[in-house]
């Protein structure tokens, strides 16, 4: 591994302690009550090996018997502790972990809302997934297998060289010099184990990818018969998957022979030092034999710590590649006043979503003044999403500017102009969740009785009554429970909650069959009453009576051409 990449992993792994901060006491306690565990256990067998070595003592005739007797009342403490020691260090640094791993989801979450205000596509959720599930949960092998180990192996170190130099500065050196290398392993294991570990992760990125994107789209593969060519994917991205993980595990297992050896050097050395000594050094090798046993429990997953912090690395440098992508249209440095008004002036607005892109809109003038009912027509691929877009602040025009109540929302937080409306598109989602759960995405503290006051007005309100659980209804993943017209008026519903003054309707009625769609255009023209409204739409149709009406023609706004 290059020094360039060994570089980034530190500053990774530095960054992900830095997500951590706010847990820091937490996990510092719980590594403390790990290094208090592992000293127990070293006292608990420095006592045993210091009786039993008073009665080998004894049995050679170099000192009378019974003095290990003497320690009893000092063991018997250690004995029943030690239990509630080993239980409380799992639950103090597993609980720690766990609420780092959570803070560090959340932290992922909202810089992907940030970054990818559009939606992630099909095309990349099953990686996502992975990043925020199996890339964040392999951040904890940082913490569980790799620091609080060390930390409990250095203190067992220091603190058996201290017992051991009081005897003979050799007999310390010679039973905790291998214990020290292997304290070592790690950093030195985990440069070599990094390349296989970030295989590892984007093998099983590609898996996820192969698995969802044929399950998402699970009609058009069975449809086409495609189901024999998804499986070969699948097959081959298992294939890679197993090929990488082989490779980390062949590091581990040579990681853990490497500790194995090491340990047995400690004894060795202590045994060495007994034999080389004579009969005067019997007890101290007995002692020193003893803590290099009490060294292998804290030590054992020591020398695996490697894989664990290279595996760590890999994941967090998914993490931040996903989690750096830069924001669409960054807040503004300094930001002006929020506008009182809510008018809606389109200002010579060009933009094109890329580059080697054609414009959507080519120099758009528009006006909405508060309270109208505006009606923007236009054929798939006019721009009307793209609008959409432009007034939210998921994306930015490239020339001109859009105003709210005069004010030009380049100056605004997106929070504050986001606040300004209340979105019903084509796509709109219920969550597999209750309803009111569903409603209150737009209104956090609405109450029932506003809620059921929405739903009246989107003409579902009798419906949602009459269910046994009522607002409690689950809608089930995509608002299954429902039909499509359904699920419409709920999801106007949760348009209607929000306190937004201005409301886009971008297709709202599509998928609907015709009679759904007129019935559903009916109830919006009323549900909407004392409201801005922005409605797009492919033709105009029913009872919606705009004030004004637009139709969009080659990136421009032409008005009262219904």
């Amino acid at each position: 591994m290059g020094v360039m990449a060994m570089g980034t992993m530190l500053a990774d792994l530095c960054r992900v302690l830095g997500l951590w901060r706010r847990r820091w006491p937490v996990l510092l306690l719980a590594v403390g009550v790990t290094v208090v565990s592992a000293l127990a256990g070293l006292a608990l067998m420095t006592l045993a090996g210091r009786a039993v070595s008073h009665e080998v003592a004894a049995l050679s005739g170099a000192a009378a018997g019974g003095a290990g007797l003497l320690l009893l009342p000092w063991l018997r403490p250690l004995l029943i502790g030690r239990p509630g020691l080993r239980w409380g260090e799992r639950m103090a640094t597993h609980a720690a972990a766990f609420r780092a791993l959570a803070d560090t989801r959340v932290w992922f979450f909202s810089r992907l809302a940030e970054r990818l205000p559009g939606g992630i596509g099909h095309g990349r959720a099953g990686d996502l997934l992975g990043r925020i599930v199996a890339d964040v949960e392999a951040l904890d092998g940082l913490y569980l297998r790799a620091l609080v180990p060390l930390a409990a192996g250095a203190a067992v170190v220091v603190a058996a060289a201290l017992i051991l130099g009081a005897i003979s500065p050799l007999l310390a050196v010679l039973v905790t010099l291998p214990l020290a290398c292997a304290l070592a392993l790690p950093p030195l294991l985990a440069p070599i184990a990094a390349r296989a570990a970030k295989g590892a992760a984007a093998a099983e990125g590609r898996l996820r990818d192969a698995v969802v994107d044929p399950l998402a789209g699970l009609e058009d593969t069975l449809a086409n018969n495609a189901e024999a060519t998804a499986i070969l994917r699948v097959e081959a991205a298992a294939a890679r998957l197993t090929a990488a993980q082989r490779g980390l595990a062949r590091r581990n297992a040579l990681a853990g022979a490497a500790g194995a050896l090491l340990g047995q050097g400690a004894l060795l050395g202590a045994l060495g030092f007994g034999i080389a000594g004579g009969e005067g050094a019997l007890w101290g090798a007995v002692l020193g034999a003893f803590l290099a046993l009490a060294a292998a429990e804290p030590f054992a997953g020591l020398p695996r710590a490697g894989i664990a912090i290279a595996t760590a690395g890999a994941s967090a440098r998914r993490l931040f590649l996903a989690a750096d992508r830069p924001v669409p249209v960054p807040d503004p440095v300094a930001t002006v006043a929020a506008p009182a008004g809510h008018a809606l002036r389109i200002e010579g607005v060009r933009f094109a979503w890329a580059a080697d892109r054609g414009e959507v809109f080519a120099g758009l003038d528009m006006e909405v003044p508060e309270g109208a009912h505006v009606a923007l027509l236009g054929p798939s691929g006019a721009g009307k999403s793209s609008l959409i877009a432009l007034l939210t602040k998921l994306a930015a025009p490239s020339a001109g500017r859009i105003l709210i109540g005069g004010v030009d929302i380049a100056g605004l937080p997106a929070a504050a102009v986001r606040g300004k409306f209340a979105v019903l598109s084509q796509d709109a989602r219920l969550f597999d969740d209750s309803i009111a759960a569903n409603l209150r995405l737009a209104a956090p503290d609405a109450d029932d009785a506003a809620l059921f006051g929405a739903l009246d007005r989107a003409g579902i309100g009798d419906l949602i009554r009459a269910l046994p659980e009522g607002l409690q209804t689950r809608c089930g993943e995509g608002g299954a429970r429902f039909s499509g017209g359904q699920v419409r008026r709920i999801a106007l519903a949760r348009a209607l909650v929000c306190a937004a003054p201005i409301l886009l309707l971008d297709e709202p009625a599509a998928g609907l069959d015709a009679a759904a769609e007129l019935a559903f255009l009916a109830t919006l023209e009323t549900a909407a009453a004392g409201r801005t409204v922005l409605l797009l739409q492919h033709r105009l149709i029913g009872p919606f009576r705009p004030q004004k009406l637009f139709r969009l023609v080659a990136g421009r706004a032409l008005p009262g051409l219904g």
